[in-house]
């Protein structure tokens, strides 16, 4: 039996005719709606979690269970907001970048090898496709240089492959291949336009093709002309180029515009919405996390001499939850080796995106925390205390500061050091076959071990964040302010980390629910209540908090020392690879 988790903030109370605003976000464990007024505020949340299945690289879930727990989540959030359907103004989804296969009924066709049916969504983290991926990548197509110059086995094109070569009869049966949001808001409205979010980051669309001849207003129901037929053909996928490219996407539109006529009859009813509520074109949710967070800057930071187009370009969005996503927009295309991108309007209409990420980040805490003997003993305690076991570690660690008389906190992993790869390197190396590494072990299986080892972690995924930033800004950005926000965000040690090794200030949003605000945000522009997305965005986020650096130059010096070492550490890697490889020759 599916059950629901809800939360609800302040109390509020119906008026009539009101904007209210709702955003869904499908992540890799739960699908959540979020309902916001017109100031941005939430208003409460509801989350209903949803099914997966992992088998070694394959990782999958159902399309039919997703949508079931997203009508839940979503009346759940109605009823806790005391709000009612027909107060909903617009409604916007947002999803992890999975892929979805369906038939010409609209119905599941499994990607799975055991050939249930239920499993027709590979998700984003699935690695099956790496082969697939070197095979592209071999290729060296011109649309490469648009995904850091090399494609990753979590983008579509080599899942597609994956399939056709080994599940042939789901391959001939699919009708649509999507994208997890774009199936969505193809459920939702019965429209098939695809979003230039999707799209552009994960089926190397070239969304700049429509450059010239378009703006963010005149964009629904673009014909899709930035497919490449070329590349397809040469990967081996030329029968996805037939119907004009039906199976992935005749018409394209920049996110948060208005799709069909709003909400099936069918859906609506399922969802307990009104029929015809406006529903905007999707985003990923970690794009979404950037709308519902980018323009939350305090005023002091914004300077009366800055051009409002640069200082939106100095900002990079860290989207911190399972993984991480790094991601920052320019006027003029950059390109960075190994980083995703020059994305044109894959987030802010108009603007070139720049992506950076990190594959495995809250995954790889509790990975860290979870298999560590002393895990199950400290769960208990942090559940007796009622606080969650990230905090219970945190506290840990600043006990064991006064107690040791360390001169600052980080200074308790002089002695351990992680490099954070445990499924690949996404950026800045691009390297899937990257592995973790962990120096400084030993037979201590202790709590506060554990907490050390958790620390040291959090330090490794600090590093890698200050790689993407240098190697960003050694290409082009100029990036010197941090927007944080998702699961992560919440966590004030990874927070303070983040702003001591990377050197920058870091704001967080008043809101915490970023993704969902930025969903919601979608709805809002198809609802016509913005004349854009960017300006909705202004109107919505809000800044709150914001986590500047340590001053103390004993800290600056401390991680720049352990930061050295980070890099060492996958160098070493290759080198015992090659070391590896010939011996095995």
């Amino acid at each position: 039996m599916t059950t629901t988790i809800a939360t609800l903030s302040s109390p509020s109370v119906s008026v009539p005719r009101r904007s209210v605003f709702l955003g869904v976000d499908v992540g890799t464990g739960s699908a959540r709606a979020g309902l916001f007024d017109e100031a941005g505020k939430l208003l409460g949340t509801a989350s209903s979690p949803i099914q997966i299945w992992k088998e070694g690289d394959c990782v999958e879930q159902s399309s039919t269970d997703i949508w079931l727990a997203i009508c839940t989540a979503v009346k759940r959030a109605l009823s806790l907001s005391d709000v009612a359907g027909e107060q909903v103004t617009g409604m916007g989804f947002a999803a992890t970048c999975s892929l979805v296969a369906v038939d010409s009924e609209g119905q599941p066709v499994s990607v799975s090898w055991s050939g249930d049916t239920r499993r027709n969504v590979i998700v984003w983290m699935d690695h099956r496709a790496v082969k697939q991926a070197e095979r592209i990548n071999s290729c060296n197509s011109p649309v490469l240089q648009y995904c850091g110059g090399s494609i990753s086995p979590e983008m579509q094109p080599p899942k597609l492959l994956w399939v056709k070569e080994n599940l042939q009869e789901s391959w001939s049966m699919t009708w649509r291949w999507m994208d997890l949001s774009d199936w969505l808001s193809y459920r939702a409205t019965g429209d098939d336009t695809r979003s230039m979010c999707t799209t552009v980051c994960k089926w190397t669309y070239l969304g700049h093709a429509h450059m010239q001849h378009i703006d963010e207003n005149s964009s629904r129901d673009m014909e899709a002309c930035g497919w490449d037929d070329d590349f397809w053909e040469e990967i081996g996928l030329r029968d996805l180029v037939d119907g004009h490219h039906s199976k992935i996407g005749r018409s394209v539109a920049f996110p948060g515009h208005s799709l069909g006529n709003g909400l099936s009859s069918d859906a609506a009813k399922e969802l307990g919405l009104p029929t015809g509520t406006p529903v905007g074109t999707s985003l990923i949710d970690a794009h979404a996390g950037g709308v519902g967070v980018m323009e939350s800057v305090p005023d002091s930071k914004t300077n009366e001499s800055d051009d409002d187009d640069d200082a939106i370009c100095r900002r990079m969005v860290l989207v911190c939850g399972t993984s991480t996503c790094h991601m920052a927009v320019s006027r003029s295309k950059l390109f960075i080796p190994g980083v995703w991108g020059p994305f044109w309007s894959a987030m802010v209409p108009e603007y070139w995106l720049t992506e950076g990420g990190q594959s495995a980040t809250g995954a790889l805490l509790d990975y860290i925390v979870d298999n560590h003997a002393a895990s199950s003993h400290l769960a208990n305690r942090a559940a007796s205390q009622n606080i969650s076991l990230f905090q219970m570690l945190n506290d840990l660690l600043a006990q064991m500061m006064r107690d040791m008389d360390s001169p600052f906190i980080a200074a308790l992993t002089a002695d351990l050091h992680i490099l954070p790869d445990f499924h690949g390197n996404r950026s800045p190396i691009a390297d899937p076959n990257a592995k973790g590494m962990i120096c400084g072990l030993n037979l201590d299986t202790s709590e506060r071990q554990l907490a050390l080892q958790y620390y040291a972690t959090v330090q490794g995924l600090a590093y890698g964040t200050r790689h993407i930033i240098e190697h960003c800004n050694e290409h082009g950005h100029k990036i010197d302010t941090l927007l944080a926000s998702g699961g992560l965000s919440k966590n004030a040690l990874f927070i303070q980390e983040h702003a001591d090794i990377v050197g920058c200030p870091i704001i967080l949003p008043r809101e915490s629910e970023s993704v969902l605000l930025g969903a919601a945000i979608l709805g809002a522009v198809a609802a016509k209540k913005y004349s854009g997305l960017r300006g909705a965005m202004k109107a919505l986020n809000a800044a709150g908090q914001v986590i500047h650096p340590s001053e103390d130059p004993r800290v600056k010096k401390y991680h720049d020392a352990k930061y050295r070492i980070f890099k060492q550490l996958y160098e070493q890697q290759l080198s015992q690879r090659s070391i590896m490889a010939e011996a095995l020759s």
